[in-house]
């Protein structure tokens, strides 16, 4: 993982939120939003996902206390938890009521037609947020608490020193970033099943050069402790593996795919069923 981008997109979300507050037209400051909020803040929220497994730096810890800091400009304190949540996911990928990446059957219910789906896709941030408090929420360990009271000070720095159109900024910008803009289509392209049989991803295209190579999403739950920055010489080395089955090239594509062609939605995940303890323990 290279800490530099993250610090870089840190730096820019920060520039960018004094700007908007220096300029006097809401058109600039959603086109800010949108096209540099957007992609930096899906760009942090993605270091995350790295620093989740341990990929920014040797010792694990100091991981966790780095993505405390990418979190900031989220203005959401999601780093900590989202570790937690996000390890079982490839531990237990599938598992319904476990892997809190599967959609609620409520979710499956209400958000069929078109504009429903475009509806979920904006509110995709907020499913990602209160799915785990539905499917057996953890009790909070001292390294959320950290994050939660850090990402308040900083929230209300933010609200004091620039005001509180630039806070609004960086929490449109995560909205917007993991919502209904190009570099979201990773939550849709990685696990939505658009070809029988495939349950699981990879994009080729040039969001990865941004996105630290999340697009490689076989390789990467084939071998999660190899970085993103890594992702594409393990394809090269290995074409055999990867290079035959179903990848996607747009996630421009994903998402109108996903929104318009009517027997794709939240149902189309491969779910398995919850296991009991005493199945783990056999399967372990």
């Amino acid at each position: 993982m290279h800490r530099w981008q993250v610090c870089l997109s840190f730096g820019i979300q920060m520039m960018a939120a004094y700007a908007v507050t220096r300029v006097d037209s809401w058109i600039f400051f959603a086109v800010v939003m949108y096209v540099v909020g957007g992609t930096c803040n899906n760009h942090l929220g993605l270091s995350l996902h790295e620093l989740s497994h341990g990929l920014g730096f040797k010792r694990f810890k100091t991981n966790g206390y780095f993505g405390i800091f990418a979190n900031f400009p989220l203005t959401i304190p999601i780093s900590a938890s989202f570790r937690r949540y996000h390890l079982e996911h490839h531990r237990y990928q599938g598992e319904d009521a476990v892997d809190s990446d599967i959609p609620s059957q409520w979710e499956l219910d209400v958000f069929r037609t078109a504009p429903m789906k475009i509806l979920w896709v904006i509110l995709n941030p907020a499913f990602y947020a209160l799915r785990p408090l539905f499917m057996g929420a953890k009790k909070p360990q001292l390294l959320e608490i950290v994050n939660v009271t850090l990402q308040i000070l900083f929230d209300l720095a933010v609200w004091k020193l620039m005001g509180m159109k630039a806070l609004l900024y960086l929490f449109l910008s995560t909205i917007i970033g993991y919502g209904l803009h190009p570099s979201a289509g990773h939550f849709i392209a990685e696990h939505y099943t658009f070809v029988k049989g495939a349950e699981t991803y990879s994009y080729y295209g040039p969001f990865n050069h941004v996105m630290f190579n999340v697009g490689y999403h076989n390789e990467h739950h084939d071998f999660p402790r190899i970085p993103g920055s890594r992702l594409p010489q393990l394809r090269k080395i290995a074409p055999e593996f990867y290079d035959e089955l179903p990848h996607h090239m747009s996630y421009a594509k994903v998402l109108y795919n996903y929104i318009f062609d009517p027997t794709v939605g939240p149902w189309s995940r491969v779910k398995r069923k919850t296991l009991t303890e005493a199945e783990r323990k056999k399967l372990d």
